[in-house]
């Protein structure tokens, strides 16, 4: 599970400005390319000042006395190896040659920005669905419209909507917001079988004011066996809600999806295999073709 915790302030404070594609001279090799005008010729190497870490990168140049940032960010899109990065002067660009250490890994940006991650996460996801689940029906719709589509949705109202999640666990590159509180079909225990065809987001508003305490709070709800929490596989923690903020909650939400498919790879296609097989609840540990989820056995061996 990868859990994130998204505050007021965090959101405010979170926009960067992204490099244009056009500055990057090629992404999707083991090699990502930068190439930064440098705003006049003749800059000595002994005037570049580049700090170079694992998802971080600082690039500054000498400049009348004082250092002009080029580019700052603690938000590379992938992960690189600093030792071996390469950089010299070609006429008036700085060209900067960072080694991903994923060399699979496309990226869409220099940044991990909102319009890198609508791109990056949805070759990620290879068609798996996304579903938004928790306490804020308004959050979830808010939330889900910022991702792609919002979907609306007592017993009766549960069953209806059980009906649309059985109906679209079958369709791939579908964004599902889920109704919230006690009247979704995700408080009903045998109504997550449609939900594990996708990957299932639990926004949840938090009294936590840090990552770790919300963490922390995650670890207890968990713990205390909510089933959300076991089951979802990421969980976002919202310290305060508005509206203004949706799509740094969605952004948020896409990153954390981002590094849990890296973090496994073979999710997605995982996924795909749960719905040929029908949906039948056995998430994580699918069983073999035949298995009938209505009869109690241990003796099916779940597929690798």
């Amino acid at each position: 599970m990868k859990i994130c915790f998204l505050d007021e302030i965090t959101q405010l404070l979170a926009c960067v400005k992204s490099m244009a594609l056009s500055e990057l001279d090629h992404l999707y090799g083991q090699i990502v390319e930068l190439r930064l005008e440098l705003g006049k010729e003749g800059v000595s190497p002994k005037e570049i000042f580049i700090d170079a870490n694992e998802n971080s990168l600082v690039i500054k140049v000498q400049n009348s006395g004082y250092l002009r940032t080029l580019l700052d960010t603690n938000k590379l899109y992938g992960m690189i190896k600093p030792s071996e990065t390469i950089w010299y002067i070609d006429d008036d660009q700085l060209v900067v040659n960072l080694k991903k250490q994923d060399p699979e890994l496309k990226w869409p940006d220099i940044m991990e920005s909102w319009e890198s991650l609508i791109v990056g996460v949805a070759q990620l996801l290879r068609g798996t669905s996304i579903y938004l689940a928790r306490e804020s029906t308004e959050i979830n719709h808010k939330i889900a419209r910022e991702l792609a589509v919002a979907s609306q949705g007592c017993d009766a109202v549960a069953e209806a909507k059980t009906a649309i999640l059985e109906s679209l666990s079958s369709h791939a590159r579908a964004v599902v917001s889920t109704l919230g509180g006690k009247h979704g079909a995700i408080e009903r225990p045998n109504k997550w079988q449609h939900l594990f065809a996708g990957f299932t987001i639990w926004l949840s508003q938090s009294e936590a004011i840090a990552e770790e305490s919300a963490k922390e709070e995650t670890r207890r709800h968990l713990q205390d066996g909510l089933q959300g929490y076991s089951n979802a596989e990421v969980v976002v923690k919202l310290g305060g809600w508005d509206a203004n903020y949706s799509k740094g909650v969605a952004q948020a939400s896409l990153s954390a999806l981002k590094h849990l498919i890296l973090s496994d790879k073979n999710l997605p296609g995982k996924k795909s295999l749960y719905i040929r097989l029908g949906c039948r609840g056995d998430w994580p540990d699918i069983k073999p073709p035949g298995w009938d989820p209505s009869i109690e056995s241990d003796a099916s061996s779940p597929l690798s």
